[in-house]
């Protein structure tokens, strides 16, 4: 590694969750932290090492390769690169430099310990508001979750194992119904709401389908894939403790809500998939249920929904987002489930992007559950708004379409609940 001058407190507040410290703790953060800088073609993390460090990418551009060959780039700057690099352990890619890459080296045990420390103010609430020191329980119960996410320590859920053979089945070059259907139809389960699906009022034909196959042809590819990843989410929003079952069931009730709107809004006002803008919504919060699972062990916090409710919050973007890069999902969904209550965020790219639909049906679905809240946004404020505004949609036609429209909203809710 090689030293040199410390770097000023604005830079460091690009990066999250950096941006949650003090400019003390900045200070701290900076003397005892390092950079490393790579050549083109130079290696920067391996893949399966357990190194106990964060990386931050100052400059440069680096390629993250995973374990089935996939690759994707983050370049100094983006969004992508606000982020901790490869942040699982043992790691999940291999992590080469493409260009000429400088990157800011912290150990974890430090990190961690300045983030238990950092002080937490609920978003949209003032300070005063809160109405708790830097060392109350809450705080701390707050700051503990969040070192154990840093430190790998939450029990991340895998993907439900039909929808992670299907993915693979329908990328295969050679892939057919008839071998597609073979996988689903392990599942007696996810095979007969499949088949249900196609015979609803969304997808039926000019006659029903009876068979898997058949709905996997009518389907095509990426709709059975996306319905059937869709289908088994059910199984993740479960709990063995019934205390924190019903937070479970708030979560999945808002998840499908989000989910519907979602459908509904690209299909009417994008050229985005209405199923890959499903999936997003039923996704958007999913960083909760590690938090809901690992709550099992704090009783103050399942006892008290306000607690819960607020350490949810302030982690589910970060675990979300870290979820779904570990189940090698689109970087597409990943920014969703990151900025989804991220009501100033605006994407780079000029057309609308998932990000876009999941946080203006998530605006939708919190003014119907809370109105009169003056904490939410206006539309017209809304970056996602303005953006989908382009394809002349008005805050009054937005409301159009989503009251013509609730019988497909509806039929979507129906399709989420299918037992």
């Amino acid at each position: 590694m090689s030293a040199r001058e410390q770097l000023p407190i604005r830079r460091l507040r690009e990066f999250q969750p950096l941006d949650r410290l003090t400019d003390e703790q900045l200070i701290l953060l900076a003397s005892r932290a390092e950079t490393r800088k790579h050549g083109p073609g130079q290696r920067v993390i391996e893949r399966g090492a357990r190194d106990g460090l964060e990386y931050f990418l100052l400059d440069g551009e680096v390629e993250l390769e995973a374990v089935d060959g996939r690759t994707s780039t983050i370049r100094a700057g983006s969004d992508k690169a606000r982020h901790p690099l490869a942040r699982l352990q043992p790691r999940m890619y291999t992590v080469t430099a493409v260009i000429a890459t400088e990157v800011l080296i912290v150990a974890q045990d430090i990190f961690n310990q300045l983030l238990r420390s950092a002080p937490v103010v609920a978003e949209g609430v003032e300070a005063a508001e809160a109405g708790e020191e830097v060392g109350s329980e809450a705080h701390n119960l707050l700051m503990a979750f969040y070192a154990d996410l840093r430190c790998n320590k939450l029990a991340l859920p895998s993907v439900p194992d039909v929808a992670w053979k299907v993915r693979r089945a329908t990328e295969r070059e050679d892939s057919t119904a008839d071998g597609i259907a073979n996988v689903i139809s392990v599942d007696p389960s996810i095979s007969a709401k499949l088949v249900r699906a196609c015979n609803s009022p969304l997808y039926r034909g000019f006659s029903d389908v009876r068979t898997v196959r058949d709905s996997v042809v009518r389907l095509g590819t990426r709709t059975t894939r996306q319905l059937v990843t869709v289908f088994s989410m059910r199984e993740v929003f479960k709990t063995q403790r019934t205390e924190l079952q019903a937070a479970m069931e708030r979560l999945w009730k808002h998840a499908r809500e989000v989910a519907a709107l979602c459908w509904v809004l690209a299909d009417a006002a994008t050229n985005l998939d209405p199923e890959e803008a499903l999936l997003a919504g039923l996704l958007h919060d999913l960083g909760a249920i590690p938090v809901i699972v690992h709550a099992e062990h704090h009783v103050d916090i399942f006892a008290d929904r306000q607690l819960l409710d607020r350490v949810v919050d302030e982690l589910k973007s970060d675990i979300g987002a870290a979820l779904l890069e570990r189940w090698e999902f689109p970087q597409s969904f990943v920014i969703a489930a990151r900025h989804a209550e991220d009501w100033s965020y605006q994407p780079p790219q000029d057309e609308p992007q998932l990000v876009d639909v999941v946080i203006l049906a998530q605006l939708h679905a919190m003014i119907r559950d809370r109105q009169g809240d003056n904490a939410l946004p206006r539309f017209e404020s809304v970056p996602a708004y303005s953006r989908l505004g382009e394809l002349e949609l008005s805050a009054s036609r937005s409301l159009d379409i989503l009251n013509q429209a609730q019988e497909r909203i509806d039929e979507v809710q129906k399709l989420l609940s299918i037992h």
